[in-house]
């Protein structure tokens, strides 16, 4: 990796972290892209370059919602008993079973484009006829993480863009799912990684992190997400959950139209 490489994807995840650790969101997902198209990592290894992003920029955002006590709590628990068992699913998946990036930007796409459609659109009739929205139960909010971590494990995003407007959308606070969410990605960004490079001793091709840009990125992420965290309980709660659903829009729309060139 040559320094130019080096600097744009440390701009890259700082940017992106800024603007989704808010939200719960690692950045991984918008970041993907960026490595695919800007970057040229090839594909199955931009799934764990991307975890390893998550891995170094991860602790930014955590420890600043450490230091604000919004770290405790049951769902963060829930979370990572079901993301952890699913991304060595994922991984095991990605390696042998999905190794193209097409069926990757279509399931991206058909999954968060109506999500933040959906989210957008019940925020928005929230704030205008506010009415109590009734939690999932703890064992669907393990069920739930599990599947998010089969798909974090073959797209190395995490899991906290699928967690994140799923859990705010089902009637949880964006204050109380963003730090659960960001910890559960940061814990099986760390298994997903481990077991890639597990992986690639057994298995022929790019399955190995690219560990220089993976890194540079992840320090842009760090101090990006440590900005993103402290912004968080200064925004109301509706525009939070307004920024999730765009995002979500943002990253669906940005791999339909990858798909369709």
């Amino acid at each position: 990796m040559d320094w130019p490489t080096g600097l744009l994807g440390f701009a890259a995840g700082l940017l992106i972290s800024v603007a989704t650790a808010p939200v719960g969101v690692s950045g991984a997902v918008f970041l993907l892209p960026v490595q695919v198209s800007v970057l040229g990592v090839p594909s199955p290894a931009v799934t764990p370059t991307n975890l390893l992003y998550n891995v170094v920029a991860g602790p930014g955002a955590l420890l600043r919602h450490h230091r604000a006590g919004t770290l405790r709590g049951p769902l963060t628990r829930l979370l990572v008993l079901g993301t952890v068992p699913g991304v060595v699913v994922g991984a095991v998946i990605r390696v042998f079973a999905v190794p193209g990036p097409s069926v990757f930007r279509l399931l991206i796409a058909v999954l968060l484009l109506p999500l933040g459609g959906w989210l957008c659109l019940r925020t928005l009739r929230r704030a205008s006829r506010p009415a109590p929205a009734r939690e999932p139960s703890p064992r669907a909010v393990t069920r739930l993480a599990m599947a998010v971590g089969v798909a974090g494990g073959i797209y190395g995003i995490g899991g906290g863009s699928l967690l994140g407007p799923i859990l705010v959308g089902r009637g949880m606070p964006v204050a109380k799912v963003a730090p659960a969410a960001l910890a559960a990605t940061f814990v099986t960004s760390v298994v997903g990684a481990g077991t890639y490079a597990l992986l690639s001793l057994t298995t022929t091709g790019d399955i190995a992190p690219y560990w220089s840009l993976g890194l540079a990125c992840g320090v842009g992420g760090l101090c990006g997400g440590y900005l993103g965290a402290r912004l968080q309980p200064r925004l109301p709660e509706t525009a939070l959950r307004l920024l999730l659903g765009v995002l979500a829009l943002g990253v669906g729309g940005l791999y339909a139209v990858q798909l369709l060139r």
